[in-house]
């Protein structure tokens, strides 16, 4: 809750947690079946000699991209019109059409964005940063058709990040079979800025969301044109991470995007409120407000005044006001939170594969409240915040190792709880779902106390382990036979999955749907099948989040030692 006179400005924990966050059956249409293992059984015979470039005509002109290793790339495609000048804060539009050929070799710049410490975990700057960002990238099989695909949304709090980070290249998934779409979207201010005049501009009466909207264009723009690179437009799987898996919670509550996609998998989402457009909520003032605020605290009142402003000024000015990048609910792009959408069956009836990692906040500490001095004073202040919930607490999160319930308590409400929900809502409404745990930890994670931390699981998804690896510089490198095994497992899953919304992998753990006994997959050395992923901590969060939603409170980090300030304060915390 906002604990500062101006209702407008976020309450500065919330403020730090969200810029560290930052279908059953067969290939449809033509009925040939997708084979995770073998791409080429979907090729049909090419005339074109593998040396020659590749070249698709697409709705807006003719692109010639490049072959790699069996595939086809084409890098920096725009799918919508510039997003600068007068169209800065706007709906995006059409990408412009061109005339000859167009080559897309090289990525597209990255959309504006603050930079992050060197010495930071997550420290991969892009190689440029531009407002005019609105751009994809394919990875497809050279003979693909009819092909499922993946659109992969990166991660960053909404603000840092883009689809050129080598981590995220689409080899690995394209040699088993679909066809793999990266793409950026607005970030920051830039992305999510709502504002009273933005929304008296706009015909719909609303702003905020204009990430969101780009996501979605990104996703008509596969509609349209994915077949010319041997894609089925029928078979779509929106997939993203940390903020890019929050984006898929947005995703499938959007009535605009429905129909757009026929799969999802998010990977550590979370599911907080986030303002309203127009009125406080859940403790929060309302997205124009913050927009308003924002706009004086810069000195740039008017909307002519922010339009007027460089956008990298805008955007590092912007961050310093501590600008949380989050969704609106504008009653038109996001209609309602996304909690209730999936309580009220709002939420896009798909197929769903969502999980978390075990040790989410290693990495982010600076979530983590200050840890009281002594098991007793973490005893009293857990039961003056939790009441009659504390017994079941402190069953869940004891006494006996502070530090680690405490890292438990904030993974568990943040993205445990929210991966749970999603699923078993999905569940409830007769649709095929699946929950994972990322457990397993690197020699390198291990040294430095990082086992499983925020989006370890990335790279094994990716196929970027080894030593031929793209990564980060600061990131702990996966090696060995036994990561390579299980990157080729996760691999195999998420192929399965975006092919016929079931998961396999070949002489791996077999993979139940949560509505078998709660049933999840475990990613340690190996997948392992379990059921009652943390058992007690879904009935508890759920019963902690109906109270604090009754109450009007937010519910996202208001957990733990941090559930009560005044309790905290009580027991000096």
């Amino acid at each position: 809750m906002l604990d500062r006179p101006a209702e407008i400005r976020p309450v500065l924990t919330l403020t730090c947690a969200v810029l560290l966050m930052s279908l059953t059956g067969c290939a449809r249409a033509s009925g040939s079946e997708a084979h995770a293992d073998n791409p080429d059984l979907e090729a049909p015979a090419s005339e074109t000699p593998v040396s020659e470039a590749p070249v698709v005509e697409i709705a807006q002109g003719r692109l010639e991209g490049v072959r790699r290793e069996g595939l086809t790339v084409f890098k920096g495609i725009a799918y919508a019109a510039p997003p600068v000048g007068d169209l800065r804060w706007r709906e995006p539009g059409p990408a412009p059409a061109w005339d000859g050929t167009r080559t897309a070799e090289a990525f597209g710049p990255a959309c504006i964005q603050p930079a992050i410490p060197p010495t930071s975990l997550y420290f991969d700057p892009p190689h440029a940063t531009s407002e005019d960002c609105l751009t994809l990238n394919v990875w497809a099989p050279a003979r693909a058709q009819e092909a499922p695909v993946i659109v992969w949304i990166h991660g960053g709090s909404l603000r840092i990040g883009g689809s050129a980070r080598p981590m995220y290249d689409g080899a690995a998934l394209a040699r088993r079979g679909v066809v793999l779409v990266s793409i950026n979207y607005r970030l920051g201010v830039l992305g999510w800025l709502a504002h009273p005049e933005l929304t008296a501009e706009s015909p719909r009466q609303a702003s905020g969301n204009y990430g969101l909207l780009d996501q979605i264009a990104a996703l008509r723009w596969v509609q349209e044109n994915i077949e010319a690179f041997g894609g089925d437009p029928d078979n779509v799987t929106v997939m993203g991470e940390s903020a890019g898996a929050l984006s898929v919670t947005y995703l499938m509550s959007s009535p605009l995007a429905s129909g757009l996609f026929d799969k999802a998998i998010a990977q550590s989402p979370n599911i907080r409120a986030v303002p309203e457009l127009s009125r406080p909520a859940f403790g929060l003032p309302s997205a124009e407000a913050i927009g308003k605020h924002l706009s004086e605290a810069l000195d740039a009142p008017t909307l002519e005044d922010l339009r007027a402003m460089d956008a990298q000024a805008l955007v590092d000015a912007s961050t310093r006001q501590r600008f949380i990048s989050q969704g609106t609910i504008d009653g038109w792009s996001l209609p309602v939170q996304v909690l209730d959408a999936l309580e009220e069956d709002r939420q896009a009836r798909v197929p769903l594969l969502a999980g978390f990692n075990s040790g989410e906040l290693r990495s982010q500490r600076a979530l983590l409240p200050p840890i009281p001095e002594s098991a007793t004073a973490y005893e009293e202040t857990i039961r003056c915040g939790y009441g009659n919930l504390a017994d079941d607490f402190l069953r869940l999160y004891p006494v006996s190792d502070l530090h680690q319930s405490t890292l438990d308590t904030f993974r568990d409400a943040i993205y445990g709880w929210a991966v749970e929900r999603l699923v078993a809502e999905q569940s409830r409404d007769g649709l095929p779902a699946y929950l994972y745990i990322f457990d397993h930890c690197s020699d390198a994670a291990r040294v430095r106390d990082l086992c499983a931390f925020h989006a370890s699981d990335l790279p094994y998804v990716f196929g970027q382990v080894g030593e031929d690896a793209a990564l980060a510089p600061n990131w702990p490198a996966p090696d060995g036979e036994g990561a390579r095994a299980l990157s080729a497992s996760m691999i195999d899953y998420w192929v399965s999955f975006a092919a016929s919304g079931t998961p396999e992998s070949d002489g791996a753990a077999a993979w139940r749907p949560y509505s078998e006994d709660e049933a999840y997959l475990r990613f340690a050395d190996r997948p392992l099948a379990g059921t009652d992923p943390v058992s007690g901590m879904f009935e508890l969060q759920n019963e902690w989040v109906r109270r604090r939603r009754e109450a009007g409170a937010q519910w996202f980090i208001d957990v733990g030692v941090n559930a009560d300030p005044a309790c905290a304060a009580r027991d000096g915390g």
